[in-house]
């Protein structure tokens, strides 16, 4: 059983759906009008979807509401489960339209029909929801909850249905879980990374292209020296960077049988003369045409083709999120084309370049290995084995991993990677997938040995995941504070007054020659409202020159973190902050 089975199963995940419960119950008994839609425990809390018949409600409603949940928890009110007909369970929701939805997609699919009641269902006051469980037996296991916010949601998020009101909450075993929680996301509002991205200026969204972020001059160049740290990395593992088409003819995606699964989200283009076009959602099907673009022989193998151009995926309009949700993005993919006999050593060596990538950022992180999922392509025993063959280098990587069954791609199984951030927030990042399937259905072939033909093993891989997506996760894991080889600007220059302008002018040329990012600060303004603004900026050093410092030759250093150094040399200066961008170190 892998981590998310056992949270399914725990007494937490009960506590949360049964708070949930006791919430729409609340809401009921205070007089609200509304259609019960949909209210399910989440990673970490759960929420109401609902649709609202009559009034409003706001965050303003929260403490109300919560003074009658408690009422009812304190009732020690008994949660029972019931199992229902069709019949009976149309009774109880005739009114409701969600319900019945719900009822006809459990019929259709044979599934058992379960209510829950929380108290006596003998008694008119009692609450019933349809619902599969799991519970908590009594309302007072209900020991710490929390609502937190309110959002609009569409019916099954998509924006063609009707948009419903979702309240979000939270619950725990202890009071103090639930407080150091709300902390917990107190630091997450601060670091919030579309707060901060506006803040320092790193990107901005327009309504004319939704979902897809306008990179502004500070925010490009975090994203391009991440590019090319992953470019100085690869060219020591021997990989090739290639480019493809941005457009491609459905009969692409058809082949890869991404056309299949994967259309609904594509922008698709009808370019007339009966030609259907897809924007590129993924770089795999264009590295298979690469590889059987020439007689490829065993000795070639493995070839790793990587590349970061431009996708794009139809995202719902109510999933968008910042960067962490977008419609255009890159990824810093490969495609590593092996023998059957290379499984364990090419793994083993994406793995090796994950502890690189991961620890220059100071993140834990871990693996999780998704198995064969309902719609899969090949056969059954082809499966058995890759995924055997990933239990194996999974375990000798020493890396702690877990197991999510029917997780993987429908061509191949995978392992995610996993992280924590500097407030304990767990996210995935990249993914390495292993297919047995796509090459078979271009017919790649090569040269083995015995002068055989024989279809390669694919891995797909990335390590950062979407570009986008890293660049807000890593804004929020440094709360905007990134290290120095990143930061935008790396050097603030604060002359105290005009008479030390042309000495911070000599300052900034040798930090330019030197390809440190500096600007210096001539604002008519007090030395502590130059020094506050850099710091708002983020920026790691602030030097400071006065009549003193021009009288020694030398320069003050003021830190981000409000640490001062005075009476250094330039060139002393120089060398610490080069050796510091060189190693890409999270110390100033």
């Amino acid at each position: 059983m892998n981590n998310k089975q056992n949270y399914e199963q725990s007494k937490l995940f009960k506590i949360r759906h049964s708070a949930e419960h006791v919430l729409t119950q609340a809401m009921f008994e205070l007089g609200y009008k509304f259609y019960m839609a949909m209210g399910p425990a989440t990673e970490d809390g759960f929420y109401f979807d609902f649709e609202l018949l009559k009034g409003k409600i706001t965050e303003n409603d929260f403490e109300k509401i919560e003074v009658k949940m408690q009422e009812i928890v304190d009732r020690k009110l008994i949660i029972s489960k019931k199992i229902v007909n069709e019949t009976e369970a149309r009774n109880l929701f005739k009114e409701n339209p969600y319900k019945n939805e719900w009822i006809d997609k459990f019929v259709n699919e044979k599934q058992e029909l379960s209510v829950y009641y929380t108290g006596n269902p003998d008694e008119n006051n009692s609450f019933v929801d349809l619902c599969s469980g799991p519970h908590v037996n009594n309302t007072e296991e209900i020991k710490a909850f929390k609502l937190l916010s309110i959002a609009g949601a569409y019916w099954h998020g998509d924006e063609k249905n009707k948009m419903l009101t979702r309240i979000y909450g939270t619950a725990f075993e202890t009071q103090q879980e639930l407080e150091n929680y709300l902390k917990m996301i107190e630091q997450a509002k601060l670091r919030d990374h579309r707060k901060l991205g506006k803040e320092l200026e790193l990107f901005m969204f327009h309504e004319t292209s939704p979902g897809m972020p306008y990179w502004l001059p500070k925010g490009l160049i975090i994203y391009n020296n991440l590019i090319k740290y992953w470019r100085d990395e690869h060219k020591k593992y021997q990989y090739q960077e290639i480019s493809s088409p941005l457009l491609n003819k459905q009969k692409l995606y058809e082949i890869s049988g991404h056309w299949d699964h994967y259309k609904d989200d594509m922008f698709i283009a009808n370019m007339g003369e009966n030609e259907v076009y897809g924007i590129k959602p993924m770089n795999c099907p264009n590295a298979m045409i690469v590889f059987g673009s020439k007689t490829r022989s065993y000795k070639d193998l493995p070839l790793r083709l990587s590349d970061t151009d431009k996708l794009h995926r139809y995202e719902r309009s109510g999933t968008l999120n910042g960067l962490l949700r977008v419609r255009s993005f890159q990824q810093d993919d490969s495609h590593n084309f092996i023998t059957e006999d290379m499984i364990e050593s090419e793994y083993l060596h994406v793995f090796e370049m994950c502890e690189n990538f991961y620890s220059i950022f100071g993140m834990e992180y871990y693996f999780r290995l998704g198995t064969r999922p309902e719609g899969f392509l090949g056969k059954i025993e082809t499966w058995d084995k890759a995924e055997q063959s990933l239990k194996k280098v999974l375990n000798k990587s020493g890396k702690k991993y877990e197991v999510l069954e029917k997780d993987g791609a429908f061509y191949g199984p995978k392992v995610d990677i996993l992280m924590k951030d500097a407030i304990g927030r767990e996210w995935q990042m990249g993914t390495i997938q292993l297919d047995f399937q796509q090459p078979a259905r271009f017919n790649l072939k090569y040269i083995n040995e015995n002068g055989k033909e024989v279809t390669p093993i694919t891995i797909h891989r990335v390590i950062y995941g979407s570009l986008e997506r890293f660049i807000g996760i890593i804004i929020e894991h440094f709360a905007g504070n990134f290290p120095v080889w990143l930061s935008p600007e790396q050097v603030n220059i604060i002359p105290i007054s005009d008479a030390q302008g042309e000495y911070a002018k000599a300052i900034l040329e040798k930090l330019l020659k030197n390809n440190i990012r500096a600007s210096i600060n001539f604002d008519a303004e007090t030395m502590q409202n130059k020094i506050r603004k850099a710091q708002e900026q983020k920026i790691p050093y602030m030097i400071i020159v006065g009549k003193k410092e021009v009288e020694k030759n030398q320069i003050s250093v003021r830190l981000r973190t409000g640490e001062n150094k005075n009476n250094i040399q330039i060139e002393d200066f120089v060398k610490s902050i080069l050796k510091t961008i060189e190693t890409k170190s999270l110390v100033l």
